[in-house]
């Protein structure tokens, strides 16, 4: 149905004071005003970014009271040093790019928060392996990308490890390992059955990722005939 003649002209009229240009003020001051303005909305939604990665803010469901509780018995919580790796330390990416998209596909969480996909201990832990999976996933795409802006090898001194650590960590090294192949459970609890699937997973990401280099293959292949054709004729 066609918007009412008084919609109509409210719209209009709205949209005639955005583009009508301004005879009121100088020039100069709607820069100033724009910048100000400007200024104003970055800083309000930077502080707004900033306040969801608070371990408040992340723990505020009611689903997720299981999960502060199994992180608050790991390292990461209490330690030696004194330093605390809070939630977003561990699932919020620090760049920017990456930031946006965790936080959009945040959204999710709200939907299942309101769904009561896991407002039980019963459904939680029927979910607990599908969830463990999804990080996995995350994590090992990313080379365990938020592990290492706390953790990284060029900064370790494997003299000051123990001996197994810096043997494991040297492993890792040669053989491009990352963080999560050996500490799943750092932070939560481990399902049953978590060996499996992430053997799962991480032979998922090697087929995809062999099938991704010989389609670039034969993609290179395929400039090379073409290239060399055209210098034959």
């Amino acid at each position: 149905m066609a918007d009412s003649p008084e919609k109509r002209g409210w719209i209009g009229r709205i949209w005639n004071w955005i583009w009508t240009p301004a005879v009121a003020f100088s020039s100069g001051f709607l820069i100033l005003a724009g910048f100000l303005a400007g200024i104003l909305f970055w800083g309000g939604f930077h502080w707004t970014l900033e306040l969801t990665n608070t371990e408040e803010f992340c723990t505020s469901c009611h689903t997720m009271e299981t999960n502060l509780g199994e992180y608050r018995e790991t390292i990461h919580y209490n330690n030696h040093s004194g330093v605390r790796a809070i939630c977003s330390d561990c699932h919020v990416p620090h760049e920017w790019n990456h930031k946006i998209k965790a936080k959009i596909m945040a959204v999710k969480d709200v939907y299942h928060e309101l769904a009561g996909t896991i407002s039980t201990p019963e459904k939680y832990e029927e979910h607990r392996l599908s969830m463990a999976t999804a990080v996995w996933k995350k994590m090992k795409a990313s080379d365990s990308r938020e592990c290492r802006n706390c953790h990284n090898f060029d900064y370790m001194d494997f003299t000051l490890q123990e001996t197994r650590a810096a043997s494991e960590h040297q492993r890792a090294i040669d053989e491009n390992m990352t963080c999560i192949d050996c500490h799943q459970g750092i932070a939560h609890s481990l399902p049953p059955g978590y060996q499996e699937r992430y053997q799962e997973v991480t032979e998922t990401l090697a087929s995809k990722a062999q099938g991704s280099l010989q389609q670039q293959a034969a993609a290179d292949g395929d400039d090379i005939r073409s290239f060399l054709s055209t210098r034959a004729d």
